[in-house]
């Protein structure tokens, strides 16, 4: 039976084998600290072998061996020593360059552009590394593809602005060139239509300033109680000589007595964004719908609702989008409209409603096509408002 000295002599024999042994692996893997894990796991296999084997005849050579049984455990050990660690670093070495090799297969296709799947390359933390670049690789491709559909927006963005700008100056051109020319009957027409263009082209002008301020997020809005009778009447007023000119009759519908926290100029903005384009849609000889009501008690719902066809199901998450249109054909007559057709209107109605703390959506109902805004009816934190009348 072991004695308390004896045993006290093997663990620190053992201790001091081990941690000289764990001490040069130490300095081993800091000075092999760039190679290959494959030669990173030959030395820790290499020191946990060697640690056990140097424990071992540390012991036994304190134990007293007689010379013949030492040397054959010494054979044991190396012999069993050395066919460990090679088949322990060879099993490890080439499952581990195996799976690296496969993660660096796919991160090479990662950065090519293509979408890898996951797959198994060896053990779980690999697993999970090949998993996460599958996901990445999936992320990507799709930020890329939005990418490219952002970039032909733009492109296409700018080719209609381009061509809504260019219609009403070749128009004043050629007035222009007519005036001089002595060839016009009518000058005070030709004026006319000359400052009606210009008018256009400033619409138009300012759509892209006021777009490029919600966009940047600088639009410094001023609320105020408003009065919405006042602003729908407004908006209608302007928008009607365009109405009449397609014979659309504009009414309204809970309109009246109703209040709400909001900056007037860019909601008469927005009010006039929706009517224009429901007049340019509508067809001839039909009715436009303004109405209002409120939801919870704090919110406005704002619906302008034309009998058009609206727009087709698969298009109607992209009807807010910036320089997008139903239709991208154009005719000389558009740039005259009080819209300017550049596919901005509706982008500036979601920038406006969204600045205010609200939302904008369309949809298809029974009777037509409709643009619904929600928006609150009292300043940002106020609470208790009664319907129709924000709290101040």
């Amino acid at each position: 039976m072991l004695s308390p000295a004896d045993l006290l002599l093997i663990v620190a024999t053992t201790a001091v084998c081990t941690g000289a042994v764990s001490l040069l692996a130490w300095l081993a893997l800091r000075w092999n600290r760039r190679g290959s894990i494959a030669s990173q796991f030959a030395i820790v296999i290499v020191s946990v072998v060697l640690s056990i084997a140097c424990s071992t005849l540390a012991v036994l050579v304190e134990m007293f061996f007689s010379p013949h049984d030492l040397t054959v455990l010494v054979w044991v050990l190396g012999v069993s020593a050395l066919l460990s660690v090679t088949a322990a670093v060879l099993i490890t070495g080439r499952t581990a360059r195996r799976s690296v090799d496969a993660l660096l297969a796919s991160a090479q296709r990662v950065g090519d552009g293509a979408v890898v799947v996951a797959g198994t390359p060896g053990w779980q933390e690999f697993n999970a590394l090949s998993a996460e670049l599958a996901e990445t690789s999936r992320r990507l491709a799709a930020a890329r593809a939005e990418l490219e559909k952002l970039d032909a927006a733009r492109r296409q963005f700018y080719a209609g602005i381009s061509h809504d700008l260019r219609t009403p100056l070749t128009g004043i051109r050629a007035l222009a060139e007519a005036l001089e020319d002595g060839v016009v009957e009518d000058a005070g027409a030709s004026a006319r239509q000359i400052r009606s263009r210009a008018e256009a082209m400033t619409r138009m002008v300012e759509d892209l300033f006021e777009l490029s301020k919600l966009q940047e997020g600088t639009l410094q809005l001023r609320p105020e109680l408003v009065e919405l009778l006042d602003l729908v009447s407004d908006s209608v007023t302007d928008v009607q000589p365009l109405a009449e000119r397609k014979g659309i009759r504009i009414s309204q519908r809970g309109v009246e007595g109703r209040v709400l926290w909001a900056d007037p100029r860019e909601l008469s903005r927005v009010l006039g964004n929706l009517l224009s384009n429901g007049i340019r849609h509508a067809p001839e000889h039909s009715e436009i719908l303004i109405s209002a009501d409120t939801v919870d008690g704090d919110r406005l719902v704002l619906t302008v609702l034309d009998q058009g066809p609206g727009v087709s199901v698969e298009d109607l998450g992209r009807i807010f989008d910036v320089g997008w249109r139903a239709d991208t054909a154009r005719s000389a007559d558009e740039p005259s409209a009080l819209s300017s057709g550049a596919g901005l209107g509706l982008a500036i109605v979601r920038g406006i409603v969204e600045a205010h703390g609200g939302n904008v959506r369309a949809g298809h109902v029974p009777d037509g096509f409709q643009l619904e805004v929600t928006l609150p009816l009292g300043p940002p934190g106020a609470a208790g408002a009664a319907p129709g009348r924000p709290a101040v």
